[in-house]
């Protein structure tokens, strides 16, 4: 399952740009870029995250992480995994009680890719989308946006943001593989313009003795 956090996540945003007629809901559009201007306008932000997985089975997971944004860096954590951006380069580093890995790609690798610095742009190629009726989440009122991929074999047929209704904030989404499976991603005390260390994003093999590095550059 540890495996499987991390490609879901970075894969989220793999359709590719495609010329698509489709009809999208003008006041599901006023809530994404609402959303999407507060967070470009921010100065960097940290929280904490809840994953939860489960399949058409009934098999489920649920695992915490950590993301830390700022500009186009960004620092994510999960369990045994690390990712480093810091703009140029990025290290996906491996822990393990038997091992220690790093993986080094040049920033231009990853383009198409969901990433921490870029979630909050991503409906705006390859989706249709659509408001729905406004729910509880974690205690608020929040503005429920689906999206529906254009591409026939997107990873994703469908996914649902939670949009806090009052400030706009992403608080969480559930991304739906048309095959009974839901990967659900909640934010959890986000931080606003946090105080990162220059170093912040940059992953340093001294500060990891025995680390293997595989650079893919």
């Amino acid at each position: 399952m540890k495996k499987f956090i991390l490609p879901v996540f970075l894969l989220f945003l793999s359709f590719l740009s495609f010329q698509a007629k489709a009809q999208k809901d003008p006041q599901a559009k006023k809530v994404l870029d609402a959303m999407s201007q507060r967070y470009q306008a921010m100065n960097g932000f940290k929280a904490d995250f809840d994953f939860t997985y489960r399949d058409a089975a009934g098999t489920s997971d649920k695992q915490t992480g950590e993301i830390a944004v700022k500009g186009e860096q960004y620092r994510l954590k999960l369990p045994d995994q690390e990712i480093f951006n810091n703009g140029k380069t990025v290290w996906t580093f491996i822990s393990t009680d038997t091992y220690k890995e790093v993986t080094v790609n040049d920033v231009t690798q990853m383009e198409g890719e969901l990433t921490p610095s870029n979630i909050y742009r991503m409906y705006e190629e390859g989706f249709d989308y659509r408001l729905q009726a406004e729910k509880q989440f974690q205690g608020q009122t929040v503005q429920v946006v689906e999206l529906i991929a254009l591409r026939s074999g997107s990873p994703f047929e469908r996914v649902n943001l939670f949009i806090n209704k009052s400030n706009k904030n992403l608080m969480g989404w559930e991304m739906h593989d048309g095959q009974g499976t839901v990967f659900a991603y909640t934010f959890v005390d986000l931080q606003e313009g946090p105080n990162f260390q220059n170093n912040y994003f940059t992953f340093d093999p001294k500060e990891h003795p025995g680390v293997e590095v595989i650079d893919l550059r």
